[in-house]
């Protein structure tokens, strides 16, 4: 038998005979000290994915993800943090792009969270309006609001990020920002998302099952992109959703397709289904908004969230095969 193995291990390329595995630490105890410098010692991609294990703590980073197959795991999302404070508005003064705008920075594909916190602190600890300096303003200055865009997770280019029992908070607008309208493929299980308005915003294929959504402010919580194809949607499944009083549920702009199954609302939510701004954009394949066994807690249900799926669907049919198709599969990879 071990001439076998020893065969099989010269025949196997580098990088698949043992998932690597390295350790973060920040009193010192593992391989690093900081999580960016656990990524920046990996290769750009392996055949299996590597795993940057975080043990538990407070890292107060910005993270910058290019690197592929990663796997990103905390010792518990009530003990793991990811934390750094930006306001994208003040970024982008100096800034050609959305590239660093964010807690979390990710241009890799296959990436994978779990049990951690990622949170863009900025609104949390806001004291004030404030005036700087502005190149990217015709003005020559900007004031940022406590309102202002602030992303814990921001994707550029990334095609597939899955999230399993992690936390993503900021105060204001966009926090989770998973943004590649054309191939974008976003996988979000057990997870806490909590923000401003359009705070879980995905472009392309998304699937969230089991999640809580906290709005804090805004004039709604979801939103969704799906104008580069037909197919592409957003699947809020066993979901529940609460906020402050009069919060609205979501919105649209561009070409969207939502579904919501098994979705608990909180009693103080607004009586306004997911509607659409801009009645002058230009929407190609009309209101696509589907509801099925939802329900609003400890009140009355409201009419617009009552059963309606299109015809052909059966409500057993929705699941993460019809969403995704043969391209991904994030339960098994």
């Amino acid at each position: 038998m071990n001439w076998i193995i020893l065969f099989l291990l010269l025949i196997i390329p580098a990088g698949m005979a043992a998932q690597q595995r390295v350790v973060v630490a920040g009193d010192g105890s593992g391989d690093f000290k900081t999580i960016q410098e656990a990524i920046n010692s990996l290769p750009d991609s392996a055949v299996l994915p590597r795993t940057i294990f975080i043990k538990k703590g407070s890292y107060q980073e910005k993270l910058f993800i290019k690197k592929h197959n990663l796997i990103l795991e905390g010792e518990g999302r009530e003990q793991t943090f990811i934390t750094y404070s930006i306001a994208r508005d003040e970024w982008r003064c100096d800034h050609p792009d959305d590239w660093g705008v964010a807690t979390m920075n990710v241009q890799g594909n296959d990436i994978t969270l779990k049990n951690l916190a990622v949170i863009n602190s900025f609104g949390f600890n806001f004291s004030g309006d404030y005036t700087v300096p502005c190149k990217a303003d015709t003005t020559g200055k900007k004031t940022i609001t406590i309102r202002s865009h602030q992303m814990a997770l921001r994707t550029m280019y990334c095609t597939r990020l899955k999230a399993v029992n992690c936390h993503f908070k900021a105060f204001g607008g966009d926090t989770v920002s998973p943004w590649e309208t054309g191939n974008g493929m976003w996988y979000f299980k057990d997870c806490i998302m909590e923000g401003g308005v359009d705070f879980y915003c995905p472009r392309g294929w998304a699937w969230a099952e089991n999640c809580d959504f906290i709005t804090h402010t805004g004039t709604a919580a979801i939103w969704h992109d799906g104008s580069a194809n037909p197919d592409s949607k957003t699947v809020l499944m066993n979901c529940r959703f609460k906020g402050f009083d009069g919060f609205s549920l979501g919105r649209y702009h561009r070409d969207a397709q939502f579904y919501l199954v098994n979705c608990v609302f909180a009693p103080n939510m607004k009586d306004q289904p997911i509607y659409r701004v801009g009645e002058g954009t230009n929407i190609q394949w009309g209101e696509r908004i589907y509801y099925y066994n939802c329900r609003r807690e400890g009140g009355k249900d409201f009419a617009w969230h009552s059963n309606h799926l299109p015809a052909a669907l059966k409500p057993a049919d929705i699941n993460v095969k019809w969403v995704f198709g043969t391209r991904w599969d994030p339960e098994i990879n």
